[in-house]
C-alpha cells in the first residue's frame, strides 16, 4: 500500500515537473505559447528563441535543481543528519574555489577538454572537502562539529575566493561575482549536453545504492553484519554526491538550500526510506529551481541570480529548523 501511495506521488510530481517546464518556456520578455511556437517556420525568430534561449534554460534549472536536491538527499544519510548540506558544509564553496582558480590562474587545457574543465577543478574542490567533512564526522556525530567544520571551510573559501577576485581582471571579477550569487544565465544546449554527463550518471548510481544507504542509517558495524560493503559504499556516495555538487557549480554557479530544503520537504511526504526519497527529492529540486522563471521576470529587463531567491526562500527555513530541533531537545 505504501509503495502504491508512493508511486502515485512520484508520478504526480513529474507530472507537474513537465507542465511547470513546460509553461517556463514560454515565459519571458516575450510571452510565446506552444501554439506560437508550433505555427513557427524552423528557422524563425519564435522558435529560435523557444528552442536555443528558453529550452536549454528550462533544461538546465531541472539539471541544477535536480542533482542539488540529490546530493543534500545523500549527505543527510550518508552523514545521519539532518542538516547536512553542500553549501552549509563548505563543499559547494570549496568547488567554487578550486572554479575560480581555474578561472583567474593561467592554466592551459587543450580544447577538447575547455568545455568539461571547470567541472573537473569543481570536482577535485568539492571532494577534497567532502573528505574532511566525512573524516570529522567519523571522530564525532556531533551536530555542532559539522556545521562549526563547515562555517570554518566556508570562511576559508570566501577568503581565498576574495583572493583571486582581488588578482583578476575585470571579465573575471564579472565571472566570480556571478557565480558567488548562483546563475543559470549562460545556459546553452552544449553546458547542458555537458552538466547532464555527469549528474545523470552519479544520480543512477546512487539510485543504485538506495537500499545500502538505508542500511546504512543502522550503523557502520550493523550495516557490516547485514552484508554492505560499508567503506565501498561510502566512497562511491560520496564520490557520487562530489560529482552533482561539482557539475552544478560548475555551469551555475553556488545555490544555497537546495539540498537542505528539499529532502525534508519530501522525507515528511514519502519517509525516510530512501528507495523513494532519492527519486522524489529529484523531482521536487527540479520543480523547485524552476524559481528561475521567477528571478528572470520578476524584474525585467533584468534578471535576479537564482541563488540569491533560494537563498531568500532557505535562510527562514534553516532558522525554523534550528529551533525545531531546539525545542525537540528540550534546550
Amino acid at each position: 500500500m505504501r509503495a502504491t501511495k508512493s508511486l502515485l506521488i512520484l508520478g504526480m510530481m513529474l507530472a507537474l515537473m513537465l507542465a511547470l517546464a513546460v509553461a517556463a518556456a514560454g515565459f519571458g520578455a516575450m510571452r510565446l505559447t506552444l501554439s506560437d511556437v508550433w505555427h513557427s517556420p524552423g528557422d524563425g525568430m519564435l522558435w529560435q528563441i523557444w528552442f536555443s534561449i528558453r529550452l536549454p534554460r528550462v533544461a538546465l534549472a531541472l539539471l541544477v535543481g535536480a542533482a542539488l536536491a540529490l546530493s543534500g538527499a545523500v549527505m543527510q544519510g550518508l552523514f545521519r543528519n539532518p542538516l547536512a548540506d553542500p553549501g552549509l558544509l563548505g563543499i559547494s564553496s570549496g568547488a567554487a574555489l578550486a572554479v575560480g582558480m581555474s578561472v583567474v590562474l593561467p592554466f592551459t587545457l587543450t580544447p577538447i577538454f575547455a568545455l568539461y574543465s571547470s567541472m573537473a577543478a569543481a570536482f577535485i574542490g568539492s571532494l577534497a572537502v567532502t573528505v574532511v567533512i566525512f573524516s570529522l564526522s567519523s571522530f564525532s556525530a556531533g551536530l555542532a562539529r559539522l556545521l562549526l567544520a563547515g562555517i570554518a571551510i566556508n570562511a576559508l573559501c570566501g577568503a581565498a575566493t576574495g583572493v583571486l577576485s582581488w588578482l583578476s581582471n575585470d571579465q573575471q571579477l564579472r565571472q566570480l561575482s556571478l557565480w558567488g550569487m548562483g546563475s543559470l544565465g549562460q545556459a546553452q544546449w552544449p553546458t547542458v549536453a555537458a552538466a547532464a554527463s555527469l549528474i545523470l550518471p552519479a544520480a543512477l548510481l546512487v539510485q543504485r545504492l538506495s537500499t545500502a544507504l538505508n542500511v546504512l542509517q543502522l550503523g557502520e558495524e550493523e550495516a557490516h553484519y547485514l552484508g554492505v560493503d560499508v567503506k565501498r559504499t561510502q566512497r562511491r556516495l560520496l564520490l557520487s554526491s562530489a560529482l552533482l555538487v561539482a557539475a552544478t557549480v560548475a555551469v551555475s554557479g553556488v545555490i544555497g538550500f537546495v539540498g537542505l530544503v528539499v529532502p525534508h520537504l519530501i522525507r515528511m511526504t514519502l519517509g525516510a526510506d530512501h528507495r523513494w526519497l532519492l527519486p522524489g527529492a529529484t523531482l521536487a529540486g527540479a520543480i523547485l529551481l524552476l524559481a528561475d522563471t521567477v528571478a528572470r521576470t520578476a524584474v525585467a529587463p533584468a534578471e535576479m541570480p537564482v541563488g540569491l531567491l533560494t537563498s531568500l526562500l532557505g535562510g527562514p527555513w534553516f532558522l525554523w529548523l534550528i529551533l525545531r530541533r531546539r525545542e525537540a531537545a528540550g534546550v
